[in-house]
């Protein structure tokens, strides 16, 4: 793997084990009968921890599950980090139960005997921003999200999101292009919603939906289309199956994500 990590998680366990693992996860154990590499590397840590770092933009979203399910498998917290938006993104989770950190992810790395990969940009262009996030959430109003994003200790500052009612829901969006985990956050708080989690490159040529309930993602629509994410993959959201008509059913203007 050679491309620019998008995520990664830092987790104790042995390294051939942990491949095997995250193989699993993310259904790829075929891919080596078919000549397909990896899209993901297990990165030998100094000591107990090591680092998995992936680099398929349709996988953003993997480091959440397959550290939440390593972190039932030992004593010591695990981490995932979301390198898709600046700044990167920490949460540690102990036995399935997430935390979100303030923490330098690169500090973090190096603390714990990880190497993480340089976070230069690559080459292709429609790569050289980052991937921006809006999150629409339905069955809940502007003040209850602010709320319970509170009462969870979301790490992000007063007045970094903007809640906007709309006839679809609540969407949930920043001036940054980064809402962390929010969907995520209030899915998981707010068990009777559901929430679509929304990551697009600015031509909306990487497009992919998590349809998130109970804190689980429920569904992954992505374009380009794969068959082997982690988690079940739909042809369509609310019945749509282009980028545009996607984001004009759940109300979020395809503008938005032209950050130019």
């Amino acid at each position: 793997m050679n491309r620019w990590p998008l995520w990664a998680v830092l987790t104790p366990g042995e390294p051939a084990r942990l491949e095997r693992r995250v193989r699993a996860a993310l259904m790829l154990e075929g891919d080596e009968e078919h000549g397909k590499g990896p899209s993901f590397e297990v990165i030998p840590g100094r000591g107990r921890y090591h680092a998995i770092v992936g680099a398929d933009s349709s996988d953003v979203g993997a480091e959440f599950q397959i550290a939440k399910d390593l972190s039932r498998e030992v004593d010591e917290p695990v981490y995932a980090i979301d390198r898709g938006n600046d700044p990167w993104a920490v949460t540690s989770w102990r036995k399935g139960v997430l935390e979100v950190l303030e923490v330098d992810p690169e500090s973090l790395a190096e603390s714990l005997g990880c190497l993480l990969p340089g976070r230069e940009l690559p080459s292709d262009s429609s790569s050289k921003r980052p991937l921006r996030k809006v999150a629409l959430v339905e069955g809940i109003r502007a003040q209850e999200a602010s709320r319970a994003l509170e009462d969870a200790g979301d790490p992000f500052p007063p007045g970094h999101y903007r809640f906007e009612d709309t006839p679809q829901g609540l969407r949930v969006s920043s001036e940054t292009g980064d809402v962390g985990f929010a969907d995520i956050t209030l899915s998981e708080r707010l068990p009777d919603v559901m929430a679509y989690g929304v990551i697009a490159s600015p031509n909306l040529d990487m497009f992919f939906v998590n349809v998130l309930r109970g804190g689980e993602c429920i569904g992954h629509f992505a374009l380009p289309p794969r068959d082997d994410s982690f988690v079940p993959a739909v042809r369509d959201i609310k019945g749509e199956n282009s980028p545009e008509r996607i984001l004009a059913a759940l109300g979020i203007p395809a503008e938005w994500f032209r950050n130019e």
